[in-house]
């Protein structure tokens, strides 16, 4: 007998409410029609759609290369990115090689990146004419746009391959892919840096994982961790899961396995440049130990709305309310009624993060767009959190154009700090959700299209 799949129309109550405009939800008894286009597929197209709009709002900054961050209107046309001005910033520009001899704040695979863009921006001679007509700082702009738009070519691969592993990690629910596809977060934020690189890597863990591939899971973690150190967070819940799975002898094997490989990989890509450039090397984590508290993060709301209440070292504060949430999260992972699973886990660990970090940026919400379609996959709900997500993607480039022009203030201070408790309030209310279904499976959605049809069958479990 074949297992059933999960059709939107049917098995979500907003979208089986919706399809009632159109004739009502698919029948329980309708038979899956073969054709071309299929969930992943109108998925991926439905990804690209996003992406290329994406990229069509940047246009108003694009035009000018993000010439001057002093610039009112690239924070009112909600079209800032780091990517441009950090070429021009951080040596590419000038012909200079990451670490070695420019300094740069990111871990070394998202330096590579970078640096392998900026010799394709000098392979493709995008401003040979530019630079014979104009002076250095005007082809350097120009430059820097076609880095910008090599860069957002490979972001708009990541979104479609995160597509692909969110699609098919719970094999019976093939269209879970598309909450990723359709998402405004994907439209506003897949420019901003580099984090899609991260999640697609962290994306093709989780499924690497749930088909029983410990090795390419943990190379995976690994190279993800070299691009944004947030994908090592997977490990823990992976090891969680594993102490809760039915055959923990053969898991915690494969736990093994996934951290050593995990180990591996990420000192692979970093000891070369340890041994090349120590002090270049060094910068991403003295930049991060030594980082206040900065936009977007819950210790900043807490500066602006109360002046002083911090101290001025807040390292023991963020490491207390990160173990505090750990703890939590043990103790749901090894009390909940039936084994959770890992997109549950590791959705609340980056969840923990970005609330306990000192930072959270606009972009950063994408790495916890392909867990909370894995962990919560419900249209009404991750429409809740997105909306207040993109309220506040609004309200942080108005608040920064007011800070580079303090005489036309669109978000103040306060309203900027009630911003950040909105969205501290909409995330936890979703990991609240999340927790409810782990602690009551039977709320869980994804739990009845995970269930082994066969014994032995561990693969679906822990997904």
């Amino acid at each position: 007998m074949t297992d059933p799949i999960a059709t939107p129309s049917r098995d979500d109550p907003t979208v089986a409410a919706a399809s009632e405009w159109i004739g009502g939800p698919v029948g329980r008894r309708a038979a899956p029609a073969r054709r071309w286009w299929t969930p992943l597929r109108i998925a991926l197209a439905v990804a690209s759609v996003t992406v290329a709009l994406g990229f069509v709002a940047d246009q108003p900054c694009r035009s000018d290369g993000w010439a001057d961050r002093s610039d009112r209107s690239m924070w009112t046309s909600l079209c800032y990115s780091d990517v441009a001005f950090l070429y021009r910033e951080r040596g590419f520009a000038d012909d200079q090689l990451a670490y070695r001899e420019a300094s740069l704040e990111y871990p070394v695979l998202t330096g590579a990146v970078m640096q392998a863009t900026a010799y394709g921006v000098d392979a493709l001679g995008a401003v040979s004419d530019v630079a014979a007509e104009a002076g250095r700082a005007e082809a350097a702009v120009a430059e820097s746009r076609r880095f910008f738009d090599l860069t957002a070519a490979l972001m708009a691969l990541c979104a479609l391959v995160v597509v692909v592993a969110t699609s098919r990690t719970v094999p019976r629910r093939p269209w879970d892919g598309m909450l990723f596809a359709a998402s405004p977060l994907l439209l506003l934020s897949a420019t901003i840096n580099w984090d899609l690189l991260a999640v697609a890597l962290a994306a093709l863990a989780i499924l690497a994982w749930t088909r029983e591939r410990p090795v390419a899971a943990g190379v995976l973690i690994g190279l993800g961790a070299a691009v944004k150190l947030y994908p090592v967070l997977l490990l823990g819940p992976i090891l969680l899961v594993a102490l809760r799975d039915p055959e923990r002898r053969a898991a915690l094997r494969d736990t093994v396995l996934t951290f050593a490989s995990a180990i591996v990989a990420w000192g692979a890509v970093n000891l070369p440049v340890v041994l090349w450039a120590p002090d270049g090397w060094r910068m991403f984590f003295e930049f991060n130990a030594e980082r206040s508290a900065d936009f977007g993060s819950t210790w900043y709301a807490a500066d602006l709305l109360w002046p002083g209440v911090l101290p001025d070292e807040i390292d023991p504060l963020v490491l207390g309310g990160g173990v505090f949430a750990l703890v939590l999260i043990v103790a749901l992972a090894l009390a909940s009624p039936e084994p959770p699973r890992l997109a549950q886990l590791a959705f609340l660990a980056v969840a923990a993060f970005l609330l306990v970090n000192k930072v959270w940026s606009p972009q950063y919400s994408l790495w916890l767009l392909p867990l909370a379609a894995l962990a919560r996959p419900r249209v009404r709900d991750l429409a809740i959190w997105q909306v207040v997500e993109v309220a506040y993607v609004v309200g942080v480039w108005w608040y920064l154009a007011g800070l580079f022009d303090p005489e036309n203030v669109l978000v103040s201070g306060q309203s900027y700090a009630w911003l950040i408790v909105l969205r501290v309030a909409a995330l936890l209310w979703l990991v609240g959700v999340v927790v409810r279904d782990v602690l009551r499976p039977g709320r869980d959605p994804v739990r009845p299209f995970t269930t082994p049809s066969r014994p032995g069958e561990r693969t679906a479990v822990a997904t």
